[in-house]
């Protein structure tokens, strides 16, 4: 088994796989489907981050791929309708940087109300301009938050410990933290100080935050988006600073990323009370250490056992597994009769089953079996036949080599 690790992913990761038998390749850049797809071949497991783009390509030259892992929280990169209809399993980690992105949300917070990089800047090129004007105290300011997930709902209760009054708007219906009010969003832009963006990558929230909500918001408001690059208008964020309708910014995601050796470019360069990081919301070594274990764990277990609980593609299913057992995965179409079909077929062999567990998501059915046999070749075979079938697989929970049919 190999797998194959992108991006400089955390090297707990690597440690984790080494030590469950893998081959590990290691690369620390991200890389682009030409030069990605001739290193898959082999490669049973795939970890990226939030620049490798997983595309067709890339899937149709790794026939041995079962699972990919985003050692991140964004899954954009990685078609996830075409590992579906290939059976392979993907993995993301949603919670394990949210306190590093929260932690720079609010000290970003403060040193966009203080003017702490204007003050720095000037003092950079000999300006000595000592002045509390346009420099404010978070206590007693209104924090409105956009998207009050994992990230929100965490920077919620910090800013409410530094004395700040928060509403919040969502489209789910999520449970308010503290004292926090939900309020709809335009309620939200007009009475806020401070707005932060945590919402998703959905296509529907490109430019989502545009000239139109920039003129909703409170005069001399400060916006910070720790999201998405892209659903925010930057151009019309860079107007709304230059006008004077925007007191400052602090931007950590762009539209396009550069690798770490080439320029960046954007319009809010050289703004005033603007602060622009290269995407580290999430990059704290505390993170990157627990989304290395917590991916690189989940990406063990469905190998070893096919559990695809936390899954960001595949139906959801969980089989405790017991000693003299063997194990059975069938991945199909979401259609009436597919477990008569694959029961009848054991049956007919004498395989007795012990346990199995079934889920369906969309257009896709999961089954899990414990059987009281192994399963040869002709078998497997037999199970791919069967109509509407996607995938095959014997687990290694039992430490037999993993054997696999795909259509």
């Amino acid at each position: 088994m190999k797998a194959l690790l992108l991006e400089n992913i955390s090297g707990v990761a690597a440690a984790t796989f080494t030590n469950s038998g893998y081959e590990v390749e290691t690369v620390s850049a991200a890389l682009d489907e030409h030069d990605l797809a001739p290193k898959m071949r082999d490669v049973s497991v795939l970890g990226v981050r939030s620049k490798s783009k997983v595309s067709n390509r890339v899937l149709d030259a790794a026939p041995n791929l079962l699972a990919i892992g985003a050692f991140c929280i964004g899954t954009d990169k990685i078609g996830l309708t075409e590992c579906s209809e290939r059976g392979v399993a993907v993995f993301n980690d949603p919670h394990s940087n949210s306190r590093s992105v929260a932690e720079l949300a609010l000290g970003e917070m403060i040193m966009l109300m203080r003017r702490v990089f204007a003050n720095s800047t000037d003092l950079h090129a000999g300006k000595w301009k000592k002045s509390a004007a346009g420099s404010h105290e978070v206590r007693g300011l209104t924090l409105g938050i956009i998207g009050y997930g994992t990230i929100g709902s965490q920077l919620s209760a910090l800013a409410e410990n530094l004395g700040m009054r928060v509403v919040f708007t969502d489209v789910a219906d999520v449970l308010a933290r503290g004292n926090s009010k939900r309020v709809s969003l335009d309620e939200l832009l007009a009475s806020a100080d401070i707005i932060t963006l945590h919402i998703d990558g959905r296509d529907s929230n490109r430019n989502f935050f545009n000239a139109e909500k920039f003129a909703a918001m409170k005069k001399g408001a400060c916006l910070l988006n720790l999201s998405r690059g892209y659903v925010v208008d930057l151009e019309a964020l860079a107007e709304s600073v230059k006008s004077g309708k925007v007191g400052g910014a602090a931007i950590d995601v762009f539209p396009q990323e550069p690798e770490n050796t080439q320029p960046f470019v954007s319009v809010l360069q050289g703004l005033p009370n603007i602060i622009l990081t290269p995407h580290v919301g999430g990059s704290t070594e505390e993170a990157q250490e627990n989304i290395g274990s917590f991916v690189s764990s989940r990406l063990l277990d469905y190998v070893r056992t096919g559990n695809t609980v936390l899954s960001v593609n595949l139906p959801q299913c969980h089989l405790d597994s017991t000693e003299g057992n063997h194990r059975l995965m069938h991945l199909h179409r979401n259609v009436p009769g597919m477990l008569l079909h694959i029961n009848e077929l054991l049956a007919r062999r004498s395989i007795n089953i012990e346990r199995q567990v079934l889920d369906t998501r969309g257009q896709l059915g999961y089954a899990i079996y414990d059987t009281n046999r192994e399963f040869d070749q002709a078998l497997m075979d037999e199970l791919q036949a069967i109509p509407h079938t996607v995938r095959v697989r014997v687990s290694e929970e039992l430490g037999r080599k993993a054997s696999l049919v795909t259509a």
